[in-house]
């Protein structure tokens, strides 16, 4: 099992999404002292049947019902013998409980459709990607009109790609993989899934968000949509839908205690504290040698007792509003974007916490390309190797004064008080537009200018802005 955390707060080019083989039992509901331990599970592993893997996952919701019934259903696998059917259904047992080393070493005896594919899933779930490939190839042969085997057959050869460091090379192969697959596949959760793989390789981070999104309508249990529509709604600063793919995450069984990890740490961000403590709590149950996660726990504890400065927490809302801005919104010459992607440098945030000597020690990157950028970061009032606090002050010292008089209050609300679309937001964000009153200085040519804004986020806007009794303004972008 990894216990290498240092990618959670970082940038990683393709965060992990597989769930771990530890269950964070103690995050499930206690039972009432006075009640019996229930001697069995509802779920009964040696005599019920078990037709097809989606019935194993409905199993679940009754095995991890509470610690007890979790316990309980260990115990019964435990019991089962290694060999004939109850050797399989034990290795069926084993996955449901989140055993995945263990699930896929046993069903490696059998050979039905059931037990080939739940290995293959303990295998994906265990990063063993290329031990898991030739399973799913050969399901997917044999059935190639449903999707799970086609989309793990497909999402295990990216992952197996993008372990070479060859990112361009994953990206050919899994549009080769899509565009070999039936019409219908493009429907499916999976298909929407490696779809939205495709756009993040291709850094087209809306689109991708758009897809994930579109797997967990189709699938609301689609771990790896769910993950990764968080991850990328959170860089983003899209923190209320951040948090909404998390915790959706966090209901599913087993726990991913990556997800706990990200979900403290994006409750740290807004300020609570307390349920950042409980996520860290859980991790820190399951993986009590982990000095990381010790730390994470300690920091959300103080953070309950810190004095809460309001106009602090506008300041940085502000800044980082600014540093969410993404690199393709400026001009730059085709050598500097391509060693910024390279670096990982996708928003002004990353380019701030590199240094001048960072960036020239990246090959092709010279002044003249160091220059481009100077220019753009001084355009924000901002600079390269800024600390926190001063780009803070930086930022706060740019802002524009508050609006008075009539509408104030409406006029200096957040631009979150609108509800836009993810789409719609991002736009008025890259205007700089902090407030609604800054919303409004601007028209509708100028905003329909902006990329990935059209008619449609422009009747939104405007339908947003007539519920608060306001319109935008009727001057022509020059």
């Amino acid at each position: 099992m990894s216990t290498d955390y240092a990618s959670y707060g970082a940038d990683p080019e393709v965060p992990e999404v597989t769930p771990l083989a530890a269950t964070a039992s103690e995050a499930l509901p206690e039972e009432p002292e006075d009640l019996p331990e229930p001697e069995e599970p509802d779920f009964d592993i040696k005599s019920a049947a078990i037709p097809s893997f989606q019935a194993l996952q409905q199993a679940r919701a009754a095995v991890f019902r509470n610690v007890r019934t979790l316990e309980s259903f260990k115990r019964v696998v435990e019991t089962l013998s290694d060999a004939g059917d109850e050797g399989r259904r034990k290795g069926l047992g084993l996955w449901i409980a989140g055993e995945w080393q263990r699930a896929s070493d046993q069903l490696a005896k059998y050979d039905d459709v059931v037990a080939n594919f739940t290995r293959a899933n303990s295998l994906m779930a265990a990063e063993r990607y290329k031990d898991a490939l030739p399973i799913l190839e050969k399901l997917t042969n044999a059935y190639p009109e449903e999707p799970k085997p086609r989309g793990g057959m497909l999402e295990a050869k990216l992952e197996i790609d993008l372990a070479t460091g060859d990112s361009d090379k994953a990206l050919a192969n899994l549009r080769g993989g899509l565009e070999k697959a039936p019409k219908s596949f493009a429907a499916s959760a999976e298909g929407h899934y490696l779809i939205g793989r495709v756009a993040e390789l291709e850094r087209k981070w809306e689109l991708a968000i758009d897809e994930y999104e579109a797997a967990r309508d189709v699938d609301p249990t689609h771990r790896g949509a769910l993950f990764r529509s968080g991850y990328l709604c959170e860089r983003y600063g899209l923190e209320a839908e951040a948090l909404e793919s998390y915790r959706q995450l966090a209901t599913l069984r087993p726990i991913d205690l990556r997800t706990l990890i990200n979900l403290g740490l994006l409750y740290e961000d807004l300020g609570r504290d307390n349920q950042a403590a409980a996520c860290y709590e859980t991790v820190r149950k399951n993986l009590p040698a982990d000095r990381r996660i010790r730390l994470f726990v300690e920091d959300a504890r103080e953070g309950m007792s810190m004095y809460y400065d309001e106009d602090l927490e506008r300041k940085e809302d502000r800044l980082n509003q600014i540093l969410r801005t993404p690199i393709t919104d400026f001009e730059l010459s085709v050598r500097a974007r391509n060693c910024l992607n390279k670096m990982n440098i996708l928003t002004l945030g990353d380019l701030v916490r590199r240094t001048e000597q960072e960036l020239l020690s990246y090959k092709n990157f010279g002044e003249t390309s160091l220059n481009e950028i100077k220019q753009i970061l001084s355009s924000k009032n901002l600079r390269l190797g800024m600390a926190h606090h001063e780009a803070v002050a930086s930022i706060e010292a740019a802002v524009r004064p508050k609006a008075t008089g009539e509408n104030a209050d409406v006029l200096n609300r957040p631009v979150a008080d609108l509800d836009l679309s993810i789409r719609a937001r991002r736009a008025v964000e890259n205007l700089g537009c902090m407030t609604v009153g800054d919303v409004i200085q601007h028209g509708e040519d100028e905003l329909l200018s902006m990329p990935n804004f059209g008619q449609t986020s422009l009747a939104e806007l405007k339908r947003k802005l007539s519920e608060m009794g306001l319109v935008l303004t009727e001057k022509k972008k020059e």
